[in-house]
């Protein structure tokens, strides 16, 4: 399939949202989720032939594909990337806070963080102690200990427990809410 400009204004059209609700969700920056989409349609373009399929949904395919890894390399790259991109004067377009609210919004971010809230409250005390600390605050292992008046090791069972209770709960939660 030989990609044309109608293929990639079409491919825009068809997942520019879903990609901006995925990148949001992982990164909670909904400035740096516009980028990464942005990213994601530049670097398409770039290589456009570079693409084999024959049809919409492996192009699909192959658009989501360049968002996993333009996600992948933002963790492995993002923070030295933007120290770069600051000393050499390059500014991205900051957002309206009403765009930045409905990037939010699409994203279902206050549902998440309400059921975020209510998994996590449903926890054992010392497993939510442990990972509000750890996860939430980032603190280091040793420090959750000295705070709960723990061992590392016990901390770090419980924040492992916690961890998964907390997406299983959400998981439930998720499944309940689609039942609606």
């Amino acid at each position: 399939m030989n990609l044309q400009p109608d293929d990639f204004a079409r491919l825009y059209r068809r997942h520019a949202q879903s990609l901006l609700v995925f990148f949001q969700r992982r990164v909670h920056d909904a400035e740096l989720a516009t980028d990464l989409m942005s990213d994601t349609f530049a670097t398409a373009l770039d290589r456009h032939e570079q693409f084999r399929g024959d049809s919409d949904a492996e192009l699909s395919g192959w658009l989501w594909s360049i968002a996993r890894s333009t996600l992948r390399d933002y963790e492995r790259r993002g923070a030295t990337e933007r120290a770069g991109a600051r000393r050499l004067g390059v500014e991205r377009r900051a957002l309206t806070d009403r765009e930045i609210e409905r990037i939010e919004e699409i994203a279902g971010m206050t549902q998440l963080r309400e059921l975020i809230t209510g998994v996590l409250a449903e926890l054992p005390s010392d497993q939510r102690v442990a990972v509000q600390l750890r996860v939430l605050e980032e603190l280091p292992y040793k420090e959750v200990a000295a705070r709960m008046g723990m061992p590392v090791p016990l901390v770090r069972t419980h924040v492992s427990r916690g961890l998964r209770r907390l997406s299983r709960g959400l998981r439930e939660a998720e499944m309940n809410l689609e039942q609606r």
